[in-house]
């Protein structure tokens, strides 16, 4: 316990300063290259890409042109989309048909209907 500083400990302290500063590299190299006054003199203009996004860009814009249906997926869509519809409509049309009996079979008086004419 000698060795835990802020309820962290020793390992994961070091853990957190490394990605700290890795973030602090990135962070200036991006800056470095961002404020270059001689990047366009070279035909480098633009603006600065950074190779992660832009792949995950691409798969994004392209992840309908690689989709393969399998039965995991189908089955993915039915339960997520098919069944709670199927459920949802099941439940609605339960309860009108107990209200529609309810009302044929007098069990609701005329004046206490909620939608009837004046």
């Amino acid at each position: 316990m000698a060795d835990q500083q802020f309820g962290v400990s020793r390992q994961n302290r070091e853990l957190i300063e490394a990605a700290a500063k890795r973030r602090a590299l990135l962070r200036q190299e991006y800056i470095k290259l961002t404020t270059n006054p001689h990047r366009h003199a070279t035909g480098e203009g633009g603006v600065l890409l950074d190779t992660g996004v832009q792949r995950f860009m691409a798969m994004r814009a392209t992840q309908y042109e690689h989709f393969r249906p399998t039965p995991k997926s189908s089955f993915y869509g039915l339960a997520l989309v098919a069944a709670p519809m199927a459920l949802f409509i099941w439940f609605i049309k339960k309860k009108r048909d107990e209200q529609e009996h309810k009302l044929r079979t007098g069990q609701v008086a005329y004046r206490d209907r909620r939608f009837k004419f004046q």
